[in-house]
């Protein structure tokens, strides 16, 4: 066999593999969409915040799912959670271990432990899952994500919800933090996922769906290295 047949055999391989994991990607991504939580889970965050309405934990079920289709969409890699509530209900949903085994196993091929709601910081693995979420979710709601006009789901439903303890977003703060004013509360800013100012770096921002492993078939099962941990 010559070398230009195997070029081509090696070039269709490469393609039907790449082929493959976009079906297979795109199976997935249907079946997070399309999962039944558990009858009783809007019932249980309703029991963690009882202001919240049936149609107001309904939106949060739409918020969780936008941040599962982040993890998958990244290539199962880090990401970490920038609302609380959505925070609340997925700490509920992984009380259902078998339900929510099931589920990882099916959407992602692997299990995808709990990580903190958290905000832009020094730590910087917990920035690059910021900003890798933050890309991603931007990407799936056709926003800029340098020059946002508007807020992705996952980051606007706390401030939406009224959340006590919510992290409360704007698309960009300059306006805020010019006028200087001691009494208003600086929300945090959809800008700043583009900037260095926090850790030195960008890692996360501007990830694609391309890199990782979000098949399933991998020597890690494939949860590549997005598995974060309390």
């Amino acid at each position: 066999m010559n070398i230009a047949a195997l070029v081509v055999i090696a070039t269709l391989s490469l393609l039907l593999t790449v082929l493959w994991r976009l079906w297979r990607r795109s199976i997935r991504a249907d079946y997070i969409r399309a999962y039944t939580f558990p009858p009783a889970l809007y019932a249980k965050l309703q029991k963690r915040r009882p202001e919240l309405s049936l149609k107001d934990c309904q939106l949060v079920g739409r918020g969780l799912r936008q941040f599962f289709l982040a993890y998958l969409q990244g290539g199962c890699r880090y990401v970490s959670m920038p609302s609380q509530v959505v925070d609340d209900l997925w700490h509920e949903l992984i009380l259902y271990t078998r339900h929510y085994d099931a589920f990882c196993k099916k959407a992602f091929g692997g299990f995808l432990h709990h990580t903190p709601a958290v905000v832009l910081s020094k730590n910087r693995q917990n920035n690059t899952g910021l900003r890798r979420v933050w890309w991603l979710t931007c990407r799936e709601e056709n926003i800029d994500p340098r020059k946002p006009s508007r807020l992705p789901l996952l980051f606007a439903i706390d401030k939406k919800l009224n959340i006590e303890d919510g992290f409360i977003y704007m698309p960009d703060c300059r306006g805020i933090r010019r006028s200087n004013d001691s009494s208003t509360r600086i929300p945090y800013c959809g800008g700043d996922f583009s900037s260095s100012d926090f850790d030195g770096g960008t890692e996360g921002f501007g990830d694609w769906s391309d890199g990782g492993n979000a098949d399933g078939d991998g020597g890690d099962g494939g949860c590549g290295g997005g598995c974060g941990g309390d």
